[in-house]
């Protein structure tokens, strides 16, 4: 079986104040969301004409687990422009000895993908920058699509 991208990391924040900022989607990866993302229901996430989806929260465990269900997705760069549709993004919370590890699973995106490259650099700033940040710092950097996207020599058709 190929294995999901996976990452991970540890601060000294607590799992609720983790929770909240996994929770505050907006801080970390895009301005751009439409809908509540504290809460179950459905969220939209749009960069340009690049990348679109609609993601379904379908787990909120205070303090231990956030798991959203992508109901529909759209790439402009890869052939199957639904290759996230129906996989499973899991951000799993734990503590130990002080500390509070997240660790981010998109199940489902694997090396077959033809976005892996793209998606899992983009996760890897996301998670391990911005959302580290948010939780650390109190402010995080969303909207980091632009450089991405021209760093993989992806253009807004």
């Amino acid at each position: 079986m190929e294995q999901s991208y996976s990452t991970f990391f540890k601060v000294d924040q607590s799992p609720e104040e983790v929770f909240a900022a996994i929770n505050n989607v907006r801080g970390w990866w895009s301005e751009e969301i439409e809908g509540n993302t504290d809460e179950p229901g459905q969220f939209k996430y749009h960069h340009q004409d690049i990348h679109r989806c609609t993601i379904q929260i379908t787990e909120l465990v205070p303090g231990k687990k956030v798991v959203w269900h992508i109901a529909d997705n759209y790439f402009n760069f890869v052939e199957d422009k639904s290759e996230w549709t129906g996989t499973d993004i899991v951000f799993d919370i734990t503590e130990e000895d002080g500390k509070t590890e997240v660790r981010f699973t998109h199940v489902g995106l694997v090396p077959a993908y033809e976005c892996y490259a793209v998606c899992t650099d983009s996760w890897g700033i996301y998670i391990n920058g911005s959302l580290r940040d948010l939780i650390t710092k109190g402010k995080g950097q969303p909207n980091q699509g632009e450089q991405i996207a021209s760093k993989h020599g992806i253009e807004n058709s």
